[in-house]
This record gives C-alpha cells, structure tokens and sequence, in this order.
C-alpha cells in the first residue's frame, strides 16, 4: 500500500508544497511574525524534512522534536492554538490550490493536526 507520501507526489510534490506553503504563511498576518527573523530557507528544508518523515516517505528523521523546536515560541512570543490552527489551515489551503484531492487532504488533516502534533507543537 502506498504511503501518503508517495500518494502527494513524493518529493518533488513535498518540495513544492512547503515553497507555496511559507509564501501564504509570510503573508498571514495571524502567523508571519512568528517567522520575521527565521532563515527561511533553512526552514524550508526542516519543514520538508519533517513532512516527508510524517507522511511516510522515510523512517528517519533528525530534525529537533516539535516540543523542543517551539518551545521558545510559546514561552517567549505566544505561540497558541489559534496560531496552530493558522498553520493547519494554510497548509490545506496551499494543497487544496495544488488540486490535492478532498480524500487526501483528510489523510494530510489527521496527520498534520493530530491531537499529539498540536500538543507538542504548544508544549501542552
């Protein structure tokens, strides 16, 4: 059976989807100010990294934990579930644009806004 991964387009789909991603996020006034002093292109290429990870395309992932990569976000800038939410939600938003079917969009949505992401993602 085909991973999620493989089912968006593998790479090249993953690649692409985290470019169009941060253009929307840059531009959400909820959230953009969570990255104004972020080196974009290295957070392109961990949000990448993780992404293929949590949809299946690799077992491996070396990135920092979603606790530790946030946690001075929420202590010192208020990252919160609203902003959680803004994330999730340009994410679908982005794939929707990209002609992702309703059907996959609903795997993306149980893995990208699982209830265990979210609360590591806010430290809960």
């Amino acid at each position: 059976m085909a991973t999620l991964f493989e089912k968006l387009g593998g790479a090249k789909a993953v690649d692409l989807a985290v470019d169009r991603f941060y253009e929307r996020v840059l531009q959400d006034d909820r959230i953009k100010h969570f990255f104004a002093d972020t080196d974009m292109a290295t957070q392109r290429s961990h949000q990448k990294a993780f992404l293929t990870y949590a949809f299946g395309g690799t077992d491996k992932y070396d990135g920092r934990y979603m606790r530790e990569a946030h946690k001075e976000l929420v202590e010192k800038q208020g990252l919160n579930s609203s902003h959680f939410d803004a994330v999730a939600e340009d994410l679908m938003i982005t794939l929707k644009e990209m002609g992702v079917s309703d059907e996959l969009l609903a795997e993306v949505a149980a893995v990208a806004a699982a209830p265990q992401h979210k609360k590591d993602v806010l430290n809960g």
